[in-house]
């Protein structure tokens, strides 16, 4: 793994890097690596805990994990650098169940998956590296190539994915529903997952878009999405955040009007960064959409909608960009417009959303279900990424063996943006190969550090 890393260093400063990592195809592929693994024998280690209590760093474990053979259409990829998603949170805390659920239905599908049905599940849906490897059939990547990752895994064997392949009935989410994932020193991945990495960003910061930029691209933008059209009053709860961040850009970058909803002053003051005008702070302003635990409070939804218009000058939402799920979804489908779209991925407050019917039939309003992104869909979130119209959101980063706390500060959402995770890069700054570029976006890739 060493010699890996001193080819991949030597890239650093070089004035042809590509011939610098060319040689990586010549170096034997190490037997085993060190991988952020939960083990199926921790899986019960939280129960009867409420959900707040679960402490990731209890379960996260850095260990030497062997490396698999690769099969058809895979590549192996030297991770230099990875994120923290809520998805490793889930993971790490075994909600809404374990993984190895995942992993052992996987594993039934073929010869070949069942290398992902194991006792320990390496996690992590995010990557940067470069390629070691690719399997029989690979033409697109060859070994020194830079890369990021996305997490879409599919089999496209049915024919249902061949329209949108979020729609195939093998789609999974790399490093959550599948093994071998990029908190690691090594990855595999399908190579359809594979796309170039942005040249004017670092190891980390090229890490930290994949997932949730490709979800609020396909979320917000994609006519799978809410279809956002410009001057669309779109809310975004939470948007400051590793998801919301992304939405906030989107929204900014494609003529819409966003109206951000945060929990700080601090968080407030990230979004003015970023552009946006319009923003709420739910925390400053005291907005409890819940009474208590069975019910919620209808006067607050009413205040919150009175807020929103106040900024946009008397408009109500076109698309409500939702992720937190109970706690704030029977506002989200009160405040958005007569025939507007409320979007949601994720439930970071709880899966069992509830809202009142009344305002969304009799509205003619529509809710839209969304998950990660299809390969064009993430292929473009990316595209913006590396023309400079979207701007990473690392705040900061760990090391490997720190993962778990990173994951904790997820957890907590004691966080900014996204929180990125160092693998084989020893520190952070590392592979920026277009510092022109980078110049002229500078403090907009830099405005989440230190957050």
């Amino acid at each position: 793994m060493q010699d890996i890393l001193e080819a991949i260093m030597a890239a650093e400063g070089s004035s042809q890097p590509e011939r610098e990592l060319a040689g990586l195809a010549g170096l034997p592929v190490p037997e085993s690596y060190r991988g952020v693994v939960v083990r199926a024998e921790d899986t019960r280690m939280f129960d009867g805990m409420a959900t707040r209590d679960k402490d990731p760093r209890k379960a996260l474990h850095v260990q030497e994990v062997p490396t698999p053979e690769l099969g058809p259409g895979e590549a192996l990829v030297a991770v230099m650098a990875s994120a923290i998603n809520y998805n490793t949170v889930w993971t790490s805390i075994f909600e809404p169940l374990p993984t190895f659920k995942f992993l052992q239905r996987y594993g039934r599908l073929s010869e070949l998956t069942r290398r992902h049905d194991l006792p320990y599940h390496v996690v992590g849906s995010d990557a940067a590296g470069v390629v070691l490897r690719t399997g029989p059939g690979v033409t697109k990547w060859k070994a020194g190539d830079e890369v990021v990752a996305h997490c879409l895994s599919v089999e496209l064997e049915d024919s249902a994915g061949h329209d949108d392949t979020m729609l195939d009935p093998q789609q999974r989410i790399w490093g959550f529903e599948t093994n071998f994932g990029g908190l690691a020193e090594l990855a595999v991945v399908k190579a359809n997952q594979l796309m170039p990495k942005p040249r004017h960003l670092s190891w980390e910061e090229a890490a930290s878009p994949g997932l949730v930029n490709s979800t609020a691209y396909r979320q917000l933008v994609s006519h799978h999405g809410a279809n956002m059209k410009q001057g669309d009053v779109v809310l975004i709860w939470g948007a400051s955040g590793g998801l919301g961040g992304y939405a906030t850009q989107m929204a900014l970058n494609g003529g819409a009007i966003p109206v951000c909803v945060v929990s700080s002053p601090e968080k407030a003051e990230l979004c003015r960064k970023m552009g946006a005008e319009l923003v709420i702070d739910r925390t400053a302003e005291g907005f409890r959409f819940w009474k208590d635990e069975q019910t919620q409070d209808q006067d607050e939804w009413r205040r919150f909608g009175e807020r929103i218009r106040e900024l946009t000058g008397g408009e109500d939402p076109d698309i409500v960009f939702e992720h937190p799920g109970r706690e704030t979804f029977g506002a989200s489908v009160y405040v958005a417009k007569k025939g507007g779209t409320i979007v949601t991925c994720a439930s970071t407050s709880g899966f069992n959303h509830q809202y009142d019917n009344r305002y969304l039939w009799m509205h003619l309003k529509r809710i839209v279900g969304s998950h990660f992104a299809n390969y064009h869909e993430a292929w473009q979130a990316n595209r913006l990424v590396a023309l400079g119209k979207v701007h990473p959101t690392v705040s900061k980063t760990y090391a490997l063996e720190q993962t778990g706390q990173a994951a904790y500060e997820v957890h907590r959402n004691a966080h900014q943006g996204k929180v990125g995770v160092r693998c084989l890069a020893p520190a952070d700054g590392l592979g920026v190969r277009d510092t022109e570029m980078r110049s002229r976006h500078e403090s907009a890739i830099n405005r989440f550090r230190g957050h």
